[in-house]
């Protein structure tokens, strides 16, 4: 990798508040670099760049700041996600912690592009140390003039940002439900549309962007969106935070570059190191809870990358990778996703509310071998089901893990269901 200073700057600071030390480090470049920009040609540098966003959806940074740019409302509000809830993934943590002037940096970006007075970020709540280094980063932006008022000394050129803690709710890091949680309403997602483009925070348009999309905006001003862009792949630009965890020698958080393959992220000793166990490698979880199973015999050649991902039907997602090897069954591990999405149903919707406590209870009876062959036509529909009827993105992510890692492991419910069918009534009205 470049020598650069890319999205991390994991190590290189001895104080990751420190103002002075960040400058060093490339630090406060890519503000200066918007300053100098008309806003259109920063929205073309984003485009460019393809930062697809970082907090699992995906979605092609560049245009959803360009509709921002364009909406029209009194005031515009700048929001950062990092209600970081899902298991395995701690890469937000990370860059809270030793890169917490990038992610501010970025921010203030944002700030100055829609003339925006005012940031939020959102931190899980049990992230009690974080906020702490986080505020004092924020503290001493301001007394550097890079956050407040007049920042570098230029009139009219407003912006704060300001900690909220998130009460342990999962379903706040849906974007929606994360606005209805800042205003002190119950964090439970929109009905959309309209956009949170649109309308968003206060019923003024709002931006949010995840921990790790706001950190690699100054890069992007800095270095260009050619230059970001030439970091990953045709199908999505820079590099990519990796939490790798499970059955390897080195669990760990990685930046890679989108491309690399998956083979050297997993088993290479610069990465992964391989089977921690000394038993062959069988499975991964892509992208977090609600990402999908994958057979690493069948993703041999595949390259961690959107498209690539995308091609062999799992996902980047969060950026967590979980990797277990073959005394694994699966069934056993699905039914601790299943358990946790029961848990973590804020209960708006019913396919979502009763739909994730059924899923739990079939892949429970699965699980204790007291089910049959009829059952798995049941969890099938029953999956389907959820996902189309529920009313956010947890609901309709539910069942991912346990679709996929049916149809790439059928063999480990077969060790589970009874040998002999019974003959009863299937039933579809399950809700």
């Amino acid at each position: 990798m470049e020598e650069k200073v890319l999205t991390a700057r994991f190590g290189r600071l001895k104080d990751p508040t420190a103002v002075a030390e960040y400058v060093q480090q490339a630090g406060y470049q890519g503000l200066q670099k918007a300053l100098q920009l008309s806003g259109e040609a920063i929205l073309d540098e984003l485009d460019e760049a393809l930062l697809l966003g970082r907090g699992g959806a995906s979605y092609p940074l560049g245009k959803k700041w360009r509709h921002l740019y364009h909406a029209v409302g009194k005031e515009k509000y700048i929001v950062c996600n990092a209600d970081e809830g899902e298991p395995g993934t701690y890469k937000d943590k990370a860059l809270l912690e030793q890169d917490p002037l990038a992610i501010i940096e970025g921010m203030t970006i944002a700030g100055r592009l829609f003339d925006a007075r005012q940031g939020y970020i959102y931190i899980r709540g049990e992230y009690r140390q974080v906020h702490e280094r986080f505020s004092q980063a924020l503290e001493n932006a301001r007394k550097a003039q890079f956050l407040g008022q007049s920042i570098m000394g230029i009139p009219g050129f407003d912006f704060e940002i300001k900690i909220i803690s998130g009460a342990g709710a999962y379903v706040c890091g849906e974007n929606s439900a994360l606005l209805n949680s800042i205003e002190g309403k119950t964090g439970r997602p929109r009905v959309k549309p309209p956009h949170l483009a649109d309308v968003g925070l206060y019923g003024q348009p709002t931006l949010v962007n995840n921990v790790e999309s706001f950190a690699g905006i100054p890069v992007i001003l800095r270095e260009g969106g050619r230059y970001f862009r030439q970091l990953g792949t045709a199908g999505g630009g820079g590099t990519k935070l990796v939490c790798l965890t499970g059955h390897v020698k080195h669990r760990g958080l990685y930046e890679i570059k989108l491309g690399t393959p998956l083979e050297e992220l997993i088993n290479s000793e610069a990465f992964g190191g391989g089977s921690s166990t000394g038993r062959p490698l069988k499975f991964a979880h892509f992208g977090g809870q609600s990402g999908m199973i994958g057979d690493l015999n069948a993703l041999a050649a595949c390259r961690y990358s959107y498209e690539d991902l995308w091609e062999h039907g799992v996902s980047v997602g969060c950026g967590a990778l979980v990797v277990l090897d073959d005394s694994v069954n699966l069934v056993d591990y699905l039914t601790q996703v299943a358990a946790f999405f029961a848990h973590e149903s804020c209960g708006k919707c019913t396919p979502c509310r009763l739909g994730t406590l059924r899923q739990l209870e079939l892949m429970e009876k699965i699980q204790q071998g007291k089910a049959d062959r009829q059952d798995l036509a049941v969890l099938q529909g029953m999956i389907s089901q959820i996902t189309m009827l529920s009313a956010c993105g947890l609901g309709q992510s539910a069942g991912n893990a346990i679709a996929s890692g049916l149809a790439a492991f059928p063999q480990d419910f077969q060790e589970k269901i009874q040998p002999t069918v019974q003959q009863r009534k299937v039933e579809v009205t399950w809700l």
